[in-house]
């Protein structure tokens, strides 16, 4: 809709708009109430004051006292008189304008019955007034302040400039109010990518500081459940190793080859799984935010695949910067790669980049992945082929680790069918 891309999107602005709009609109009716009927009758009381002047200069004049008429109009009516013998009036000489004292001045000198035309064009200089007076003409010069009242203008002034000033207090006002929110957005952003975002102190109105006490709970619960996640899965590891060391060592002494492959066979596949457990733990422990060139992290992933056993393809649009913690987004790279060489033979690799964002998009020609399990391969565990995957070393945590660690640099993963035959894992980051 319209209204929706003229009104700002900021709450600063719309804030703006909910004190400013009252104060605008009673501005303008103000100044529309105080013209049509202040002003108005301002105007009409000034007229009839300057045409009462010239009717008694013009009596005067018809009582044949020109001199006595021209002197008191210049000492007490403010006006410059001119007489003219023999001359008729001219309207093309003069330039009348519009507005409510031209109106009130024209119905003031019509009461005087007599030939007349009047120029408002400079009012700073003056009015000229022109009467016909039989065959002679009488050219009147009223001074401004008879017919102009200042005092009207500097009201409406003041009052536009008073509206002005509380704007501006309600622009710091409100951008004092606001700025506790802007560094809870900030905070929240910087906590949603996984980076160590401090506790906010609780400032502004009762609501935000509310807002801000409920945020740093959260905070606190998610970093305690993190931890313990983490800690109990390192502990799990780490216990299941011991067992797995002794099977190995009692393993080796035994002489029936047949049941001995199939517990060698037993013990990879749990080794598989606790390696796959401590990778997991590792994406949760904490690493340093730097500076990443992707180029070269992703030339740096692929200088050590077998170009001989794959074909591999790699497609660059520009250098692509960006931040985050490097070992983490290497290992979801390498996770997502590791799937692709499983079950394909061919894989294109393409990195591109917009002015937020940045994409790798990773293409293999292998089975693929049915459209409605898509978001399952996220999830722990999950596995299409159980069997199939035993033989190939999975534990099913491989995309749920590749997705915990881009999620937590604030970007994501999407899948979708592959051009080239197979499946098409596109990861963006925020550049």
């Amino acid at each position: 809709m319209i209204y929706k891309k003229i009104i700002p999107s900021s709450l600063l602005g719309r804030s703006l708009i909910i004190v400013f709009a009252p104060i605008l609109i009673l501005v303008v009716l103000t100044t529309f109430i105080f013209y049509q009927t202040s002003w108005s009758i301002i105007s009409k009381r000034l007229a009839q004051s300057v045409v009462a002047d010239i009717n008694v200069i013009v009596k005067l004049i018809d009582q044949n006292l020109k001199p006595e008429a021209i002197q008191i109009a210049k000492n007490d009516f403010k006006m410059d008189v001119i007489y003219k013998k023999d001359t008729d009036l001219n309207p093309l000489s003069f330039r009348p304008q519009r507005g409510i004292l031209t109106r009130r001045l024209q119905q003031s000198l019509e009461e005087l019955e007599r030939p007349f035309f009047y120029d408002l064009s400079n009012l700073e200089k003056g009015a000229a007034i022109a009467i016909q007076l039989n065959n002679d003409l009488l050219i009147i010069s009223v001074h401004k302040d008879r017919l102009y009242n200042e005092s009207a203008f500097v009201f409406l002034l003041w009052m536009f400039f008073a509206s002005l000033i509380l704007l501006l207090l309600s622009y710091l006002f409100m951008k004092g109010q606001i700025r506790p929110l802007k560094r809870l957005a900030i905070i929240a952003e910087t906590f949603g990518r996984g980076l160590d975002a401090p506790e906010l102190k609780g400032s502004g109105s009762l609501e935000i500081r509310q807002t801000t006490n409920a945020f740093n709970q959260m905070r606190t619960r998610i970093k305690r459940f993190l931890k313990q996640r983490t800690d109990m899965l390192a502990g799990v590891s780490h216990d299941l190793r011991t067992p797995l060391t002794r099977m190995k060592l009692q393993l080796s002494l035994m002489k029936d080859d047949d049941a001995k492959k199939e517990l060698e066979y037993d013990i990879k596949e749990m080794t598989a799984m606790l390696n796959s457990y401590v990778s997991f733990v590792r994406g949760e422990t904490p690493e340093t935010i730097e500076n990443i060139q992707l180029n070269n992290l992703i030339k740096n992933i692929c200088q050590n695949l077998d170009r001989e056993k794959y074909e591999i393809t790699e497609t660059y649009s520009r250098k692509i910067d960006t931040s985050g913690r490097p070992l983490q987004i290497k290992r979801a790279i390498q996770n997502i790669l590791d799937n692709a060489r499983r079950y394909a033979s061919k894989i294109q690799i393409d990195v591109s980049a917009n002015n937020d964002e940045c994409f790798i998009s990773i293409s293999d020609n292998g089975p693929g992945i049915p459209e409605k399990n898509y978001e399952d391969v996220f999830k722990p565990f999950f596995t299409l082929d159980p069997s199939r995957n035993k033989m190939k070393g999975e534990s099913g945590l491989g995309m749920t680790i590749s997705r915990d660690i881009i999620r937590s640099h604030g970007g994501d993963i999407k899948l979708s069918p592959s051009s080239i035959g197979g499946l098409k894992t596109v990861i963006n980051l925020p550049i």
